[in-house]
């Protein structure tokens, strides 16, 4: 059997994230070396999530975390995730890139970066990529289902929808 037809219908049943949806699972490791998968690492808080697929998608994932952070970090019903998603030839460097975060990140923030090896081309796809160093967002409610999404660098306007979203969500029971 070829496998070529088979991988492009599996890939074309990947349909973009749609906003009340559960998140699909997401699988990786926390800077800790524990075991992560959203949205169960999520369940009970507003989440934002912040994927990355370059080098240089730190920067904006990094700006929109730590306004984040900034504004909602105190309310223990807030979490956020930033996730390098690592694919192609990269994942066989991934004890020395894992080992680079690692001293790059302080310890008490460790099992907030999640980093996911393989399996980045069907997430391209449900989050729309179309920019190598943007920051792509998902905002989950407390159950895990997409509330919000946006993607590129840090935006005040767009900052300002994604907070206004937060607060309804703080708002709606469990």
């Amino acid at each position: 059997m070829n496998i070529i037809p088979m991988i492009l219908m599996v890939s074309a049943l990947i349909s973009p994230l749609q906003l009340g949806e559960k998140l699909p699972p997401l699988k990786g490791e926390f800077l800790t070396g524990r075991q992560a998968q959203l949205p169960n690492a999520a369940s009970g808080h507003v989440t934002l999530l912040a994927l990355g697929f370059t080098y240089n998608s730190r920067f904006p994932v990094e700006a929109w975390i730590g306004r984040f952070r900034k504004d909602f970090g105190n309310n223990p019903q807030t979490t956020f995730y930033e996730i390098p998603m690592i694919g192609g030839m990269a994942r066989l460097g991934k004890w020395f890139i894992d080992s680079g975060m690692r001293r790059g990140t302080p310890r008490e923030d460790q099992e907030n970066v999640i980093t996911v090896y393989g399996d980045t081309g069907s997430w391209k796809q449900r989050i729309g990529y179309q920019s190598p160093d943007a920051a792509y967002l998902v905002l989950l409610d407390k159950c895990g289902a997409v509330r919000w999404r946006h993607n590129g660098a840090f935006d005040e306007e767009a900052y300002k929808d994604l907070s206004v979203q937060v607060a309804a969500l703080l708002r709606e029971p469990l």
